[in-house]
């Protein structure tokens, strides 16, 4: 068969046609701008400086006859021209720069503000120099038509006042504040002075404050324009903190009071939020009179009327109940704690009772102002545990934390785990309550909130485990296998995802594990792990993450036979692999190695195997061993590994000699150098070899104690071994023993009756008797009672009764464990006897032998 071949011709009909000329005529569209781009030769030669100006020359020629962007560029150099020639730049260039600023553009005005302030910061000049060249241009464009380049000379006035003395701002600014200041300015020059003035504060003393600033201060805050009592009285915190407790009191609680109540939600939200930053401030009287009653009321009006202040009420509540804690009643203390708990479910559950017909749908923006909201509330969740005292945490808090760690929404639950150590440090003894949010947020969906937990992840997971004296042993054993899969969990999340720094955040965390889990939990569930995202990963920082990982579990390690089998696997799958890639990685792992394990340690196990490096076939792998090199050598001890110096020497050899690619050669020869001046310098820093030293002693000592740990721990598990089979033993045996003085005790019990009666029976009662007694010949009798046949025989047959009688009930009492007396009391009654054939048998036998009857019939019934 023959494929079928589908051929598409090209239409070339009229219509057609057109439609190709429209499509060439879009493409010419497209590209008339970047023709439009390119300069004409007038304008690339008018764009053209001679190389051979100075750099001064040429930011004058520039900004006096330059094009914009060129001006712009020469602003933008100004710190340099001013650390390589202050005196000429201060000379020439600035003069041109305030004249050019005067018609300059917004980017050059915006340009030229970051560079005064880069100016001032770097110190190129003396703080007087600076002020009589620079202060002046700034005070004339603080007051520019557009509102961020205002705010640009502004923020770099406020970074001049720092550093200015005090004689020069009240000459040249804090004089010219107080007409700026007045009615008759503009809105923009009124908002400058009242930013100044709250900058000012820190500079004077309070009497001079109260003579010269608070004047202005009270006018501003009664100023027409609410955007300017907005401004003034975010500024009166600054201001109370210039002029004291007492002036404080007097002057600005009485205008944050009047400021609070102001018509403008704005100039609320401002009066709240600055009440709240200067509650330490305020003494009790004040807090409970003033303070208390405007609290109380932004929390009612803030569902009803004043929804604007429902966000920052949140975001300060925390603040605000520690701050009054000490004058709340303990009704007041449980309307606060309620109001956080109706805040933490904002837009969560329905309110009012009404049902889903009448619930109406919430806009947008008033989804995103309850997000606000109890995101705040996550915020301020450590701050409430303190509120309500952590040990009042799982009756008042928990079913809010565990509401706000399985928020919809992904910036509440970011925020709980960003606070969630410091709510694990808070509960101390009571962290195991929170465990089950942990493994939550471990799990969740958004690698953000992952992100978010991870930075605190060891010292989470330390207190998990070890936290409080009265969490119990119990709890922490029953919370590692549900935080186990967790944390494997959360590493496949961050694996599979493209945010590869997450993940390697996490394996740069998860070396804490060791010190959390056994050896053994993290050998069968993280350490292969380790190793095969070392092999198969194409991240760099994030194999190099888990390479550093891995040795750090192979460093606590507490089984050689683990180790042993990690170490091969390493040197198999990485130094010998196939992949260029994985022999560099086990180069990168080698480092690791030698970082955290002692100098014998390296020698043992990997030294030849990066020796045998030297002859790879990949360049860039020979490149990076001999950069390792030098770290290789310092694991050497002298004479000790002599013959490993041998061999690295031979290596050295071998590589000057043979090596072909130019680089590694290069390189070769600096290596050679430096492994040189080792040898020179060990005289030279001997103090520092020293402390290396010493550190090494100690790593070899935590190895040589793993192994004695384990050697401890084999004997202790075969001691334990033994002990378990003595006593198994020992229960068999006395099981055997129970088992037959059982049978003993109960044919005692039945035969003493049967041989009592005896006595005054015939014919037929003797024979029963007999019966009797060799019925019981065939059962096994404990050696104790194995001679009693021995005894002298007896020719009347009462007293022949009335022994055995006797010795019956010294073996009853000999026996009288509970278990046989119950047992030989239920057989009693229905005791074996043998079948009728036998009985015949023992009759026939009777007869035969009537003489010796009597003898025989005592020596079987003993």
């Amino acid at each position: 068969m023959h494929p079928i071949i589908f051929f598409s011709k090209m239409d070339f009909s009229q219509s057609n046609l057109f439609g190709y000329i429209e499509d060439l005529q879009e493409l010419t569209i497209i590209e008339r701008p970047v023709r439009r781009s390119l300069k004409t030769p007038e304008e690339i030669e008018r764009l053209t400086v001679d190389e051979e100006l100075s750099d001064i020359e040429r930011a004058v020629y520039l900004l006096s006859s330059g094009q914009d962007i060129q001006g712009t560029s020469v602003v933008a150099n100004l710190p340099v021209l001013m650390r390589q020639n202050p005196a000429e730049t201060l000379r020439r260039v600035l003069p041109k720069i305030r004249e050019v600023l005067h018609v300059a553009g917004v980017e050059m005005q915006l340009t030229a503000a970051v560079s005064f302030l880069t100016v001032l910061q770097e110190e190129s000049v003396s703080i007087h120099t600076y002020s009589h060249s620079f202060l002046h241009i700034i005070l004339q464009n603080l007051e520019h038509r557009d509102a961020g380049v205002s705010n640009a000379w502004l923020e770099t006035l406020l970074a001049v006042i720092e550093a200015l003395p005090k004689e020069t701002i009240r000459h040249e600014i804090l004089n010219p504040l107080v007409s700026k200041a007045q009615l008759s300015q503009t809105l923009q020059s009124r908002l400058v002075s009242c930013k100044i003035m709250g900058k000012l504060a820190n500079k004077f003393e309070a009497h001079t404050i109260k003579r010269e600033i608070l004047p202005l201060v009270k006018s501003l805050c009664h100023d027409v324009e609410y955007e300017v009592r907005t401004c003034m009285c975010r500024q009166l915190e600054h201001i109370a903190q210039g002029i004291g407790t007492e002036l404080t009191k007097t002057v600005v609680l009485p205008e944050l009071v009047e400021l609070a109540r102001d018509e403008g939600s704005s100039v609320r939200l401002a009066a709240f939020e600055t009440l709240v930053n200067l509650l330490d401030m305020f003494d009790a009287d004040d807090r409970s009179q003033t303070v208390l009653p405007l609290v109380k009321s932004f929390c009612e009006k803030s569902f009803k009327a004043d929804e604007s202040i429902l966000v920052s009420l949140s975001f300060h509540l925390g603040k605000l109940c520690n701050g009054l804690y000490g004058i709340f009643t303990p009704e007041q203390h449980l309307r606060f704690l309620e109001f956080y708990k109706k805040l933490s479910t904002l837009g969560l559950q329905q309110e009012n009772g009404h049902n889903d017909n009448q619930l109406q749908l919430q806009t947008l923006e008033q989804e995103k102002k309850y997000i606000s909201v109890r995101k705040n509330c996550a915020y301020n969740f450590p701050a409430m545990i303190v509120f309500v005292d952590p040990k009042n945490f799982h009756l008042e808090l928990y079913s809010i934390f565990f509401c706000l760690c399985h928020d919809p929404e992904v910036p509440v639950r970011y925020t709980m785990a960003i606070s969630f150590y410091e709510v694990a440090k808070l509960l101390n003894s009571g962290v195991y309550t929170i465990h089950k949010e942990l493994v939550t947020l471990l799990q969740d969906e958004s690698l953000e909130v992952l992100d978010a937990l991870v930075g605190h992840l060891p010292e989470i997971l330390e207190l998990m485990t070890n936290g409080g004296e009265n969490s119990g042993s119990e709890s922490k054993l029953l919370s590692i296998p549900d935080l186990i899969p967790a944390l494997t969990t959360a590493e496949q999340r961050a694996a599979t995802s493209l945010k590869w720094r997450t993940h390697e955040k996490l394996l740069q965390k998860y070396a804490c594990l060791p010190h959390i889990i056994s050896s053994d939990q993290i050998y069968y569930r993280f350490l292969h792990r380790m190793l095969t995202i070392i092999l198969t990963n194409n991240v760099l920082p994030v194999q190099k993450a888990a390479a550093r990982t891995l040795c750090v579990y192979l460093r606590y390690n507490r089984k050689q036979e683990q180790r042993h089998e990690v170490i091969q696997k390493l040197i198999e799958q990485l130094g010998q692999g196939k992949s260029y890639w994985n022999r560099l990685r086990f180069l990168d792992t080698c480092e690791f190695i030698m970082e955290l394990f002692s100098k014998s340690f390296f020698c043992k196990y990997f030294f030849l195997p990066v020796l045998e490096l030297t002859h790879d076939p990949v360049a860039n792998v020979r490149m990076k061993l001999c950069y390792l090199l030098p770290k290789v050598k310092s694991t050497l001890k002298i004479p000790t590994d002599k013959h490993l110096l041998q061999q690295l020497e031979l290596c050295i050899r071998k590589l000057l000699c043979q090596e072909k690619d130019k680089d590694v050669l290069t390189i070769v020869k600096r290596t050679v150098l430096e492994l040189d001046r080792m040898e020179i310098s060990v005289d030279v820093f001997q103090k520092r070899f020293y402390e290396n030293d010493l550190l090494d002693q100690e790593k070899e000592r935590q190895e040589h104690l793993l192994l004695e740990m384990e050697q401890l721990e084999k004997e202790k598990q075969q001691n334990e071994g033994r002990s378990t089979n003595v006593n198994d033993k020992m229960f068999e045996k006395k099981r055997r023993d129970s088992k037959t003085s059982s049978i003993l005790a109960k044919s005692i019990t039945l035969s003493v009756p049967a041989i009592s009666s005896g006595t005054s029976g015939g014919k037929e009662d003797k024979k029963s008797k007999l019966v009797r007694s060799q019925s019981f010949s065939t059962q096994a009798l404990h050696p104790k009672y194995s001679n009693i046949d021995k005894c002298p025989n007896k020719s009347s047959a009462t007293g022949y009764t009335s022994s055995v009688s006797g010795m019956g009930k010294s073996c009853m009492l000999s026996f009288s464990d509970d278990s046989f007396r119950t047992h030989s009391s239920g057989s009693s009654g229905n005791a074996a006897f043998p079948s009728s054939s036998s009985r015949s048998l023992f009759s026939s036998a009777d007869q035969k032998n009537n003489g010796n009857k009597e003898s025989q019939s005592r020596k079987m019934s003993m």
